[in-house]
C-alpha cells in the first residue's frame, strides 16, 4: 500500500520537477518566488492532477487478478511444504 502511495505522490510532483529543470536550463532563479507565479502553479497542480488520475485508471484498469479467478493463499500442504499463493 504504501509503494502506491509513494508512486502517486512522485506522479503528482513530476510536473513540478520539469518545471524547476526548465528554470534551471534558462538560468531564471529557481527559488525565486517571480519563477514560480500563482497561474504557473495553479497549470502545474493541473497537469499533475490530470497523472494521478491517470495513473489511477490504468492502475484500476491493468493490474490485478483475471476476471473470475481465485485467490488460493500461501499455505503448507500434506508434506509440510510452504506452497505459494496462486490463482487459480
Amino acid at each position: 500500500m504504501i509503494r502506491t502511495v509513494l508512486t502517486e505522490i512522485g506522479i503528482f510532483l513530476i510536473p513540478f520537477a520539469v518545471y524547476a529543470i526548465f528554470l534551471m536550463a534558462t538560468r531564471a532563479g529557481v527559488t525565486l518566488p517571480a519563477s514560480w507565479p500563482l497561474d504557473m502553479l495553479a497549470k502545474l497542480t493541473l497537469a499533475a492532477l490530470v497523472l494521478v488520475i491517470a495513473s489511477f485508471i490504468l492502475l484500476a484498469q491493468y493490474t490485478g487478478a483475471p476476471p473470475n479467478s481465485t485467490y488460493v493463499p500461501a499455505h503448507i500442504d500434506e508434506h509440510g511444504r510452504l506452497v505459494p499463493g496462486a490463482e487459480q
